[in-house]
């Protein structure tokens, strides 16, 4: 059984997409509980704020750029995190993006294999290379950050929750394959989250007010939500949960 705390000291933690938004909430948190973190994102400007963010908070990254949707550039990643620490305990694949579309039937190629890439590929390639590491110690936890997209469509996303469904099928198929490797892999799948990712829905204040008469709790998460999702699935005290996708939704889909 594993320890009953959300410590994480001395584990080595990857959160792709770390540089803003829930990602980057993500890895302060998991910081904040003594892990090595490291972030990764495609713009250096963003990293450096993100570094400077967690200095100002007392706290250190590890930052790489990397476009997690290209298998030498997850490579090199991987490589430096084995060279820095020798070791990856926690992978969270927070790296998602949507480009909204009326219709998937019309939408173009190029959409769809965008879409794909950041979403579901990415997830595959980063889970395969901290997989590699992982096994060097003897477990780990790998958490995907999904959505209820994947599990209901939704007009101008189809593609999006198709990637999405995809990154659930995804974990349960990796759960099955790795059990054996004491090796955990789980979903977290929130509703619409305050940020930056989301504004196009929750800055427009009649859907707005639309979304929130769908959710029972009356509001739509803040990442402080998801977080302590991720943090529990991070820690010892989910030592025998493993293929789970955890719906963070304030009971929308109940």
């Amino acid at each position: 059984m594993g320890e009953m705390s959300l410590d994480l000291s001395g584990k080595v933690a990857l959160v792709t997409g770390g540089s803003r938004g829930l990602g980057k909430a993500i890895a302060m948190a998991m910081a904040g509980k003594g892990a090595d973190v490291v972030i990764c994102g495609r713009k250096q400007e963003n990293l450096d704020k993100a570094i400077a963010d967690f200095r100002q908070t007392g706290l250190d990254t590890m930052a790489r750029v990397a476009n997690i949707g290209k298998s030498d550039q997850v490579k090199n990643l991987f490589q430096a995190i084995e060279k820095r620490f020798g070791k990856l305990d926690i992978l969270v694949n927070n790296v998602g993006m949507n480009i909204l579309t009326p219709s998937v039937a019309e939408a173009e190629e190029r959409l769809w294999d965008k879409t794909m890439e950041t979403n579901l590929k990415g997830t595959f390639l980063c889970s395969s290379r901290a997989v590699n590491l992982m096994r060097k110690t003897g477990r780990g936890k790998i958490i995907n950050i999904s959505s209820i997209a994947a599990k209901r469509a939704a007009r101008g996303m189809g593609i999006y929750c198709v990637a999405k469904a995809g990154v659930e099928m995804l974990t349960k198929v990796l759960a099955v394959e790795l059990a054996k490797d004491h090796i955990n892999v789980n979903a977290v799948a929130p509703s619409v989250v305050k940020t930056r990712f989301s504004q196009p829905f929750w800055s427009d204040e009649n859907l707005l007010t639309e979304m929130v008469k769908t959710i029972p709790m009356g509001r739509i998460a803040e990442t402080g939500d998801v977080v302590g999702t991720v943090l529990f699935l991070a820690s010892g005290l989910s030592d025998f949960i493993t293929g789970e996708v955890i719906t963070v939704d304030g009971g929308a889909m109940a």
